[in-house]
C-alpha cells in the first residue's frame, strides 16, 4: 500500500514537470563548429552562444547544459559556437575571421524552425568582444548581449601578441599592442594590470574601439565591479557614453553586479527579460 501511494506521487510529481522536447544538429560551417539545439515549436528565435579565451564550444558542453535547455523551454533556438580550439577550427584565439562565425550563424537561421528576423548573440569574455563585433558589422543581428565585455580589440593569443584576435573580410582588425608598461604585469600574470597598462595609450583605444554605435539593436551588457581580468566596468560605461554621444536609437542598459570576471554569467534572469521584451516569446 505504501509503495503504490509513493508511486503515485512520484507520478504525480513528475506530471508537473514540462517535457522537453528537443533535438540537436551539426551546422556545417567554414572553420567554425556550430551546433544547433532547436524545440518543437515554429518560428523560434536563434540565441547565439559564444564562448571566450577557454576555446572549444563551452556553450556545447554539460556546464551549460541547464542554461540551453531554459532558453529551447522559452521557445528559443540556441546555437553553440565554437571558434577555436575545436576540431577543424583554429588552434588558438588569433586572427579569427568574424565573417566565418557570420556564416555559421546565417546557415543556422535558415533552418524551417527558425525565426530568421530574430538573431541575438550572447557571449562571455571574448565571446562578449565578439558579440558586439557581429552586431557592429551585420545588420541582421537583432539583440546583443556582452557578458564581461571589452570596448576595444586586443592582440591574439600567440606568444609575441604581434597580431589580431579579429579579423573582417580577410584583413586584421585594428588593435591595442601591448605596451612597455604592461609587460611587468603580463609577465607576474596580473591581466588586468596588463589591460590598464594597455589603455593608458589613448591613441591606440581610440583607433581599436569596437564601434557599437553601429549596433542596429538593443544592448546589454553586464559586468562585475571587481574583475579580476579585465576593467569591465570602466569598458562598460564608456560603451555607454558613445551611445549616449551618438544619440543611439535602440535601448541599451550596463548593468553592474558585485563580483569578478564570471559574475556575470550568474544573471541570466535579466538575458531572459531583454529576449521577452524584444522577441516577445
Amino acid at each position: 500500500m505504501m509503495m503504490n501511494r509513493l508511486n503515485a506521487l512520484l507520478l504525480a510529481f513528475f506530471s508537473l514537470i514540462p517535457f522537453l522536447a528537443s533535438s540537436q544538429e551539426k551546422v556545417p560551417a567554414k572553420n567554425i563548429e556550430a551546433i544547433l539545439y532547436i524545440g518543437e515549436g515554429s518560428n523560434q528565435p536563434l540565441v547565439v552562444g559564444l564562448g571566450g579565451s577557454e576555446g572549444g564550444n563551452a556553450w556545447a558542453s554539460d556546464h551549460w547544459k541547464l542554461t540551453r535547455d531554459e532558453f529551447i523551454t522559452k521557445g528559443y533556438a540556441f546555437l553553440a559556437v565554437g571558434y577555436f580550439g575545436c576540431e577543424g577550427t583554429p588552434a588558438i584565439l588569433d586572427k579569427i575571421a568574424i565573417d566565418d562565425v557570420h556564416n555559421a550563424i546565417k546557415v543556422a537561421a535558415k533552418h524551417s524552425k527558425i525565426d530568421g528576423r530574430k538573431i541575438a548573440v550572447l557571449g562571455g569574455s571574448r565571446g562578449a568582444d565578439l558579440a558586439l563585433l557581429l552586431g557592429s558589422y551585420y545588420s541582421d543581428i537583432s539583440c546583443v548581449i556582452g557578458m564581461s565585455a571589452s570596448h576595444a580589440v586586443f592582440p591574439g593569443h600567440t606568444q609575441e601578441f604581434n597580431s589580431s584576435c579579429w579579423t573582417y573580410q580577410g584583413k586584421e582588425l585594428p588593435f591595442i599592442p601591448v605596451n612597455d608598461e604592461a609587460v611587468p604585469f603580463l609577465m607576474k600574470r596580473d591581466l588586468r594590470g596588463t589591460f590598464e597598462a594597455m589603455l593608458k595609450d589613448t591613441a591606440a583605444e581610440h583607433r581599436c574601439l569596437i564601434k557599437v554605435e553601429n549596433i542596429k539593436a538593443p544592448i546589454l551588457l553586464l559586468s562585475g565591479d571587481a574583475d579580476e581580468i579585465i576593467p569591465a566596468v570602466m569598458m562598460g560605461n564608456k560603451m555607454m557614453t558613445r551611445l549616449r554621444v551618438n544619440n543611439f536609437s535602440y535601448a541599451y542598459e550596463h548593468i553592474i553586479y558585485r563580483g569578478g570576471h564570471a559574475e556575470p554569467t550568474k544573471h541570466f534572469d535579466k538575458v531572459f527579460e531583454l529576449l521577452e521584451v524584444h522577441f516577445g516569446k
